[in-house]
């Protein structure tokens, strides 16, 4: 074998056509549909080094023809597009009241969306309800848990990975115990991807809503919980033990506390400032006979003075909140989410509060994404997850990865485009 300089191997062929064909696919996933010659234009390789590399795409099953370009001089341009069928994301968003997920291809386009009420009083319990829900989307292509390439659990709480352990997910009772983990993996199996359901929703929000396009923002979600997503840099920031974003822990709330083992349990700020907390104040102010936030929001809507001081406080609890975020991220927006977050009027109480507090005040703005911002969350995580996984069909084995990897690398430094395009789709995988 001919040794380069630095006594490293040249990098195989086989490596060189695995980098081609992820460089082609990663153009096919962000562009679309794209001709032989179009491909061949963006990605700087030659006609037929693109026709082999598709050649090699499509009989793996990670692409497809789908139709033809006409009105350009010469015959008709073949197009490629990412084959649908070649994956599935499987969604499941674990909430309080209500269970909810999805089924998308590794396009991306939905093809089931379902969701159940709840009746679960454990762990146990849940993880049945979670089974049956996943069955009946799978019910909907048809196909079976089997075919699933990637799952997605937006759950409360945080998993450590380190421990094997999921903790801080006071709010769902019996959910952190060591049984739900070793069933979950039992129904569904090792493609199961835990993330948090807030870190979840500001990914969504990333993807699909006010935070597209800008690198440093952070995700606020206040109702049955409160938590916080932060992206930091354009990437999703987790924290050294997943904690990043517990602000329902923040000591802000002590003062309007009147359930300390529900602090305990969750955190001051939680206990306050969630809806459980509202209807508490509501209840110390007078207010008979309410049951929800919502209750005490159209009270306040209505004008009862004592409804409006409940929601006036809760203005200003999540508006330390937010300059507590400010005074340590210095975020370039933050979003609003969550049942009570979204509720008509609030942002511009909280902003007001804000406002008095912070030097340098960031943009404030309500989601627009919906009950379906975890699933979409963890839909877009899992697709990028997935494709990771279908693209290691095409990669050379394993047993010559380091040396091929560095050769790789020099020849990545020659094709500058190939380096940009490679180190964008490794930025995605690592991202989840």
């Amino acid at each position: 074998m001919t040794v380069v300089a630095g006594g490293r191997a040249p990098a195989r062929p086989q490596l060189i056509r695995a980098m081609n064909e992820q460089l082609l696919l990663d153009h096919i996933r962000r562009s679309g549909k794209l001709s032989r010659a179009e491909l061949a234009r963006t990605s700087h390789l030659s006609k037929p080094t693109v026709s082999l590399a598709l050649t090699n795409l499509e009989r793996a099953g990670l692409v497809r023809t789908s139709g033809v370009r006409t009105g350009s001089p010469g015959p008709a341009a073949l197009l490629y597009e990412v084959h649908p069928e070649a994956g599935y994301v499987l969604a499941l968003d674990i909430g309080a009241l209500f269970l909810r997920g999805a089924i998308s291809d590794v396009s991306g386009r939905i093809r089931a969306k379902d969701s159940i009420e709840t009746q679960a009083v454990d762990g146990h319990g849940r993880v049945a309800e979670l089974i049956q829900l996943a069955d009946r989307l799978c019910a909907q292509l048809p196909i079976g848990i089997g075919d699933i390439t990637q799952t997605v659990l937006g759950s409360p709480g945080v998993y450590d990975p380190r421990r094997d352990a999921l903790g801080l997910a006071g709010s769902l009772p019996g959910w952190d115990k060591p049984v739900v983990l070793v069933e979950l993996r039992e129904a569904f199996g090792a493609s199961l991807m835990l993330e948090n359901d807030i870190d979840a929703a500001a990914l969504a929000e990333q993807v699909h809503g006010h935070g597209r396009g800008i690198d440093n923002f952070a995700f606020v979600s206040v109702g049955t919980g409160i938590g916080m997503g932060l992206v930091l840099g354009g990437q999703l920031h987790r924290g050294a033990h997943g904690a990043a974003g517990e602000i329902g822990y923040l000591p802000l709330g002590s003062g309007h506390l009147s359930d300390a083992r529900d602090a305990r349990k969750r955190g001051a700020l939680e206990a306050s400032a969630s809806a459980a907390g509202i209807v508490r104040a509501a209840r110390r102010a007078g207010i008979r006979g309410v049951t929800s936030a919502r209750q005490v929001f159209a009270a306040a809507d209505a004008g009862d003075e004592r409804a409006s001081r409940v929601v006036a406080d809760e203005a200003v609890l999540v508006a330390k909140a937010m300059c507590s975020i400010m005074g340590v991220a210095d975020p370039e927006l933050i979003v609003l989410g969550g049942g009570i977050g979204q509720a008509a009027g609030f942002l511009d109480a909280v902003e007001r509060e804000v406002r008095r507090r912070a030097p340098i005040p960031p943009e404030l703005r309500v989601s627009a994404l919906g009950a379906d911002a975890v699933v979409d969350g963890c839909l877009a995580a899992g697709v990028d997850r997935a494709w990771g996984v279908l693209t290691a069909t095409v990669a050379p084995a394993a047993a010559d990865a380091s040396d091929e990897s560095a050769a790789g690398l020099r020849y990545c430094r020659v094709q500058k485009s190939h380096l940009r395009s490679a180190l964008s789709t490794t930025r995605k995988i690592l991202r989840v």
